[in-house]
């Protein structure tokens, strides 16, 4: 665990609608911190909260057909949980998410060796990636009575193998409707990759509240990108058409998650990569995917300006992580929706780059929209 310098923080009353308080000491005294988010004139219970561990998004209140809210993000407060098998849940995870193969990748003529999370593979940065870390926290600025909290990280030269000195930003703004906008910022001063998300597990009849398999699911994508059994993509990108993986039109997640398609065995359901269409040419967030619940109403729009998204449907959860509300999350438990580029792009000379070099800023967002249908 690495521990950020420890700092004074305001009073915890609530400031443009942001309250910090502190969660959890670790065992080396580090405080993990609780920043909450209440928009000016939110509407029906609409709050969010995010820790300084990981900079994960740990709670986020919004409120279904009836009005009642509820949390939609998998969440515990366990810290055992926390620094264990929840290690990844609401968190950002980098210096880059998803799966590099073989632990290394050549850049400009230089092989780097990585930190191996194993199976042959460095996933979500390596075994001390982000999601591990204790960020710096502070209130941001937000417009028209949203609450907003930026959050960074100093990841040195060498961490866990990736070059250059990197410095990392993501500021969460929560609207009073519920939008929850993430904006992520990077700058190096070496030659290196970065790829950032937030891995978020979603359930929108509120988190503890059962499976997924009947939320429904549509996806800005015509291909998707096949993996081997470690999960690291191989050859070109596949056509979706006429496979489980065609979620074009709205369909429920549970339909076709069980078939016998060899790219579904490997990891007992889905956790792809699927390719979006072209995103816009000015650089805003374009339209990603859209989640619905039809037993709570809840909907889920995503944007982003990404050019992949990977979704994970929790397969192999196993009833070790206690939610906040009581219940144990076993498979399917949520859906993750992380907006991304593509894995192992470093070694992908076809993919979208990574490459982030001196002088240059690394700039993504991500739009999380909720509704009522």
């Amino acid at each position: 665990m690495t521990a950020a310098p420890q700092r004074r923080h305001p009073d915890p009353t609530a400031t443009h609608g942001v309250r910090c308080e502190t969660f959890a000491v670790l065992p080396d005294g580090t405080s993990v911190e609780r920043w909450t988010l209440t928009p000016d004139n939110a509407v029906d219970g609409v709050s969010a909260s995010v820790l300084t561990l990981g900079a994960a998004l740990h709670t986020w209140y919004t409120p279904d057909r009836a009005g009642r809210p509820a949390n939609i993000v998998l969440a515990t407060d366990d810290m055992d949980a926390l620094l264990g098998p929840a290690g990844f849940f609401g968190a950002v995870v980098g210096r880059y998410a998803n799966r590099i193969a073989d632990s290394r990748f050549r850049l400009d003529g230089v092989e780097h060796q990585l930190a191996s999370t194993g199976y042959g593979v460095t996933l979500h940065g390596g075994p001390g990636g982000f999601a591990h870390q204790v960020w710096q926290a502070e209130p941001a600025p937000a417009a028209d009575g949203a609450a907003a909290v930026r959050l960074s990280l100093h990841s040195p030269d060498g961490d866990q193998g990736f070059p250059g000195a990197a410095d990392i930003a993501v500021t969460y703004e929560l609207a009073a409707d519920g939008t929850l906008t993430l904006r992520f910022d990077a700058a190096t001063d070496r030659p290196t990759v970065v790829n950032l998300t937030n891995h978020a597990y979603f359930n929108l009849g509120g988190e503890g509240s059962g499976q997924v398999l009947d939320h429904r699911l549509t996806l800005d994508a015509d291909h998707y990108t096949p993996v081997d059994t470690r999960m690291v993509p191989f050859g070109p990108h596949e056509p979706v058409a006429g496979t489980p993986f065609d979620f074009t039109t709205e369909r429920r997640i549970g339909d076709r998650i069980r078939d016998d398609h060899p790219q579904l065995k490997p990891a007992l359901g889905y956790d792809h990569n699927w390719v979006l269409r072209d995103r816009p040419a000015d650089g805003s967030p374009g339209w990603a995917a859209l989640l619905s619940d039809p037993a709570s109403g809840r909907t889920l729009e995503v944007l982003t300006t990404e050019p992949g998204i990977q979704v994970y449907t929790a397969n192999q959860f196993d009833h070790e992580v206690p939610g906040i509300g009581g219940s144990t999350y076993g498979p399917h438990s949520g859906i993750a929706l992380e907006t991304q580029h593509h894995p192992d792009s470093p070694n992908q000379p076809d993919y979208p780059t990574t490459t982030l070099r001196p002088g240059e800023r690394f700039h993504s967002t991500t739009v999380f929209h909720p509704g009522i249908a």
